[in-house]
Order: structure tokens, then sequence, then C-alpha cells
């Protein structure tokens, strides 16, 4: 049977089990959409804006582990959703953009929407194709899936040229298994290695497990929760590792970093063994590298040995997937017997007592940090919970304890505004029975706001909580602490009525001036199931996130809230250890 090259496109996508796919046609991908309409197996989101289709994709990854795929035509089809191939990069996530090109004569004639999509992408992506005749559709695809979701995941385009999808062949069978000559990830560890980390891991006097996005997208939750409890070692969690390790539990010691507890940060400077997993010590984490951690020893665990001693250089390093090198360390500590470090703890537990994210309340107006408390609250802790970027992602990420993996979505290396409305939408999709939260405020929700009229068109009931501060409000923040509070283009003083924006496109808004209303407005929307609600809260203008590192500041010293002037570990160090 002859099939032209779009509908063996379908059919490959088809074979991977793909049942979404995100996007947008245009010219070079018509015949591509044809051959759409033409199955019912997959079902085709069509978004508002291209990049609204990659950030919907990459939120349908993070929930629920299975690649995202989009479909966008060329030229300003593929850039732009080159921001949201670029989010997922940054953090990742496997994803696979299929993008129409101009027919093959035409490539380098400046056709019209012709860019030069692999080019474009190659700095954003883990691989790109251009597929160049229509016997490459079939193994281009089954490389693209495989590349993108082994090793260390992350988004793989593939560019069709229009001539490609039409031209016709006999329909092979699609390959079960690709290898690939220069693609051979690292799937089991060292056992040397294994044996090195846990002779320095019984031994260590002041141990911290330092757990990153990793643990989560390596699916090394049960793992890594066995082996922290095996040890009774403090962990502290990035921005992008929350709810691999519930953050309820006792050992749990909070998020560390710019803005992590005090606990976190002063524990990782004065331990003397951090046990990093799947984490890559980003600026954000470490603070002034040259402060950072001065009397440890690292063990970095990672799938990707680019990242291994790339920022702080490892002592032990270990490179393999995140799961089966904590199923080793188990098993070879299990018997162990380990150092007392109950006057560690003592030492943790007196940094605890500063409680950093305390805040003061006052009368008049809604804190953003009470909506995240009462958030938690109403949902049980039990939402997936999306953001955008600034001080309403912080806050979410300090004051909603996420216990399980996969629940909390945001754009965490690239920083990315707008994300959080389409990626709730993407995670809706993935998982249409569980309560969806995106935490946004007044400025990134402007950035992808058509996409509420997808959410319409595809019956996704998203809950939208907009901490409206009327700010820009993190670069308000840095204006207010190390610009003499110049406050540049930071004000935002012609938003629209966001309750009335969400009626227009056929939802239901409510608006929150009192803290009064807070807590029934956000039951209310709760127990619209069959609705997108979009919850508009006026919150204090004035508010800043703390703790905070300065820029360029050492990880021991801290802002906190309600001080003039940084806590250093000095203050609260009473020589326990």
């Amino acid at each position: 049977m002859k099939l032209n090259g779009a509908e063996i496109l379908i059919d490959c996508l088809q074979q991977e089990g793909v049942k979404h796919i995100f996007g947008y046609p245009g010219g070079a991908t018509l015949h591509i959409y044809d051959a759409l309409e033409a199955q019912e197996e997959i079902i085709h989101v069509l978004v508002r804006h291209e990049q609204g289709a990659a950030h919907a994709a990459d939120g349908y990854a993070r929930t629920s582990g299975k690649p995202g795929v989009v479909l966008v035509t060329s030229g300003p089809g593929i850039t732009n959703a080159v921001t949201g191939i670029a989010t997922a990069n940054m953090d990742s996530i496997p994803m696979v953009v299929i993008s129409g090109q101009v027919p093959s004569p035409l490539i380098g004639n400046d056709a019209f929407q012709e860019v030069d999509a692999v080019g474009i992408t190659r700095s954003c992506v883990k691989h790109n194709f251009l597929v160049k005749d229509i016997s490459e559709v079939a193994i281009t695809v089954k490389k693209a899936f495989h590349i993108a979701t082994t090793g260390r995941p992350g988004p793989v385009v593939i560019d069709i040229p229009k001539d490609v999808t039409i031209n016709q062949m006999e329909l092979e069978e699609y390959p079960e298994t690709v290898k690939m000559r220069s693609y051979k990830p690292t799937t089991k560890a060292s056992n040397r290695q294994i044996k090195k980390a846990a002779e320095l891991i019984a031994n260590s006097q002041r141990p911290i497990l330092y757990s990153g996005g990793g643990s989560v997208i390596g699916n090394a939750s049960k793992e890594l929760r066995e082996f922290t409890r095996l040890l009774g070692f403090p962990i502290t969690q990035t921005l992008m590792g929350l709810g691999a390790y519930p953050g309820t539990d006792e050992l749990s010691i909070g998020m560390l970093g710019m803005h992590g507890t005090y606990e976190a940060n002063m524990a990782m400077h004065d331990s003397d063994c951090v046990v990093a997993i799947g984490a890559r010590f980003d600026d954000r984490i470490t603070g002034n590298l040259a402060k950072f951690c001065p009397s440890a020893k690292f063990i970095h665990i990672d799938i990707d040995p680019s990242q291994i001693s790339k920022n702080v250089v490892a002592d032990i390093p270990i490179v393999g997937q995140t799961k089966q090198v904590l199923q080793a360390l188990i098993e070879e500590l299990k018997d162990e017997k380990l150092a007392d470090i109950s006057k560690w703890w003592s030492q943790i537990n007196t940094w605890r007592e500063v409680d950093s994210l305390a805040y003061r309340k006052k009368s008049g107006v809604i804190k953003p940090q009470t909506v995240i408390e009462v958030l938690y609250e109403v949902t049980k802790g039990e939402a997936i919970v999306t953001s955008d970027v600034g001080q309403h992602q912080m806050w979410a990420a300090q004051y909603y304890l996420f216990d399980e993996p996969r629940r909390w979505i945001n754009s965490g290396g690239l920083g990315t505004m707008g994300f959080g409305l389409p990626a709730a939408m993407g995670a809706k999709i993935a998982m249409p029975d569980k309560d969806v939260v995106c935490v946004t405020g007044e400025g990134s929700i402007q950035m992808m706001l058509q996409e509420l009229s997808t959410m319409l068109q595809y019956k996704t009931p998203v809950k939208i909580v907009n901490l409206n501060n009327r700010y820009l409000g993190m670069v308000r923040q840095w204006q207010e602490f190390f610009y003499e509070k110049r406050y540049a283009m930071s004000y935002m003083d012609a938003l629209p009525d966001f309750v009335k924006l969400a009626e227009s496109y056929g939802h239901l808004g409510i608006l929150v001036e009192n803290e009064a209303d807070l807590k029934p407005a956000l039951v209310e929307a709760l127990k619209q199931k069959d609705r997108t609600v979009f919850v508009d809260i006026i919150t204090d203008p004035n508010e800043n996130v703390f703790p905070m590192i300065p820029a360029g500041g050492a990880h021991c010293d801290m802002l906190l809230a309600g001080r003039d002037d940084m806590i250093s570990k000095d203050e609260t160090d009473f020589n326990a250890v």
C-alpha cells in the first residue's frame, strides 16, 4: 500500500503511542494536517500561538512522563515555538517538535515562510533533523523519540519539507528499535564509584542530600525516599526537584538556593558531604561559587556526564540513571554502620528556629503567601500546580508543600513568563481527573492569555490563581534592593478587568479584594469541576520574596523578612557540631 510522507509520519506517531499533538497549521504542513484529519487515534489540540503549543506539550510531558508532541508550520511557526523548545531543553523535558519546511528545491532561496529551522534551534535542542527524502521519515521519527526520551531527556526537532509530505512510497514496517553509533547514553553506573560513594556517605559527620529535577524526570522518587530514610540524612530539594521527596516529611529541610530556607542553605554551607542527586549546581543554588560549601566533599550523580564537574568539581562522580544509582547505593549501605549525626541534626534544628519563611500579616491587604497557604489547604496539597515566573513562582514553591513528584510544573532553567497557562492546559489534558491550578501574576498571564480560547474549545477546566500586585514583582523587588527604588518599567498601569476578560472567553471570573473572601473564592473555584475559573486576587504590591541571597552573594549570607541587613551563619551557629 502506497502512502504519502504525511500519512507515513502520522502512522509513525501512532506506532509511538502518541495520543495528543499540540499545534497550529500552515501552508507547509497542510498535507500533515490532512492526514491527521483522516484518523481518530491522535487528538490534535489547536492552540492560539505556537509558543503555547510548545508550553502545553511541555506541561503534558512533565505531568505524564510521556514525550510531548508539537506540530508547527515553517517560518514564523517554528520561530514562535523556539521559546517553548528552549524552556523544555533547559529543564530536560522530552519533546518531539515537527516543523514544516518549504519544498526542498526552494530551501536557500528565501522562499515564503522559509527559515533555517535546524540552524535556529541547534543551540536549544538535544538534537534536530532535516528530512531530505520520504524514505527517511520512519527512521527519523524513531530516532527522534529515542533521543528525546533516553539519557538526559530533551526536545528534538524534525524539519520536514513540504514535498517530502507529498511524495509517495510503499509503507514499510515501523522499526521496533534503533541503534545510533554516535548516541549511547550510559545506563549503568560504575560499581567502583558506588562503593567509594557509600564509604564516604557512611563516614560523613555533616551530610546532606541535595536532590534536583533528575529525581523527578528519572522517576526515582520511590528510591529517593527509601535512600533518605535508610540514612536518616537531611534532604534539600531544588526548585525543579520539589515533590520527589515529601515536603512535609521531618527529614526535609526545604528548598535551597537564592530563595531557599535558611536551614537548607546553612546546612549546605556547613556540610562535609554533599550527595547531589540529579542536580546541576546552577548559579541560583550555589550563590558565589568561591564560597560555596567550603568543607564539603561532593558526590555527584547525573545521567549527563557533561554536567558533572561543570560548575562544582565532583570528588566522586557517578554517571548513570538516578533510579538505578540509588538502588545500588541502597544495596551497598543497607547493612553499613553509619556515623552518629545527632549533633548535626541539633545544629540544623537550631537553624530551623530562625523560621525564615515567616512573614508579617497586616490588615487591609492580602499577603500573597497567605493565598498559597489557603490554596494548599483547600486542595489538601493534592493539586497539580503550574506557575509562571517571578515572585508568585517562588511563593508557590515555598508555601505549597509538594509531597509527590510531577505535581509542580514550572519553568526553572529558562524562567519563561507565559509558561504557566498553556502548561496547565497540557497538564489537564494529560491528567483530566486531577485538579490543575495555574499560579500566575498579572504580568505573566498576559503573555499567553489567548490560550483561554483553546481551553474553552477543548474543555480543560483549569483554575487560575492570579496574584495581582500591579507590578512586575520580581523586577520591582530587585529595583527596590539594588537600584535605589528606581522602578523603571516595572509598574503595570493599564491592566484589564480580568474577571470580564475571563468571562468574554466563556469562563468564570472571581475578584477577591478582601482576605475574608479568599478561602470562599478558592473553594468555589475548585467546586467548578467543568469550568475554567479565573480568580483575580489583589495582593500587597510591596511584598518581597524572602529569604533571598543577593546576586553574587555568599551562599551562607541571606536577607530575611523584617531585617535591614543580612543574617549570617555566625549569628545562629552555637557550635553544636
